[in-house]
């Protein structure tokens, strides 16, 4: 990104050193003698957007360098709350209820659901064969898995209804090495799902 400066302001940003009527080979120098900086970026205040609204970028001139930046970032609501226009009136939808605007602990729940069923999906079979079919079995490696994966989903459902903010609800999903250096064991405290054996 690079943005023009006349008269110590920014005028103008993009990253297309040709709206400026400058070429990719234009040196440092010469673009600055034209009053074209490369933005400088301070990401100090970003935050994953998955849990946090970020803040609105702004950008300064000082120093003979262009620095933009952001606001401090707001954690998303992790509880569902309801949709509300800018009067404050609940918004309806088209049957008359009331609009509900999902927070994290929905979003990050229904994603579970949506993982284990993934994954109960490739033996769903075995469990149709046996309702039409009395006389089958399912393997019993695959009736421990199909439960060790619902009993999961609900040990991970409960851990994220746990979380009382943005920055709790990130953490179940933070990869961090609790070994050593030379022997890593990288977990989150979320967990993994059980593997078919």
């Amino acid at each position: 990104m690079y943005a023009k400066v006349e008269n110590n302001q920014i005028v103008r940003a993009n990253s297309n050193l040709g709206s400026f009527g400058l070429s990719p080979e234009t040196t440092v120098a010469q673009r600055e003698a034209q009053g074209v900086y490369e933005v400088i970026y301070d990401n100090t205040n970003l935050r994953d957007s998955r849990y946090y609204w970020n803040g609105a970028e702004s950008m300064v001139f000082a120093n003979n360098a262009v620095t933009a930046s952001y606001a401090p970032a707001t954690g998303k609501d992790v509880d569902d709350k309801d949709a509300v226009d800018s009067e404050g009136n609940n918004v309806l939808d088209e049957d008359g209820n009331q609009v509900i605007i999902k927070g994290l602990k929905t979003i990050f729940k229904e994603e579970i659901k949506a993982q284990a069923k993934g994954l109960l999906s490739s033996s769903d079979w075995y469990v149709i064969r046996k309702a039409e079919d009395a006389g089958s079995t399912i393997p019993s490696n695959i009736a421990t898995y199909r439960a060790a994966v619902r009993t999961r989903s609900n040990e991970m459902e409960t851990q994220i209804d746990g979380a009382a903010d943005a920055e709790a609800m990130q953490t179940l999903y933070t990869y961090t090495n609790t070994g050593t250096e030379e022997s890593p064991v990288i977990t989150r405290p979320l967990g993994e799902w059980p593997k078919l054996s």
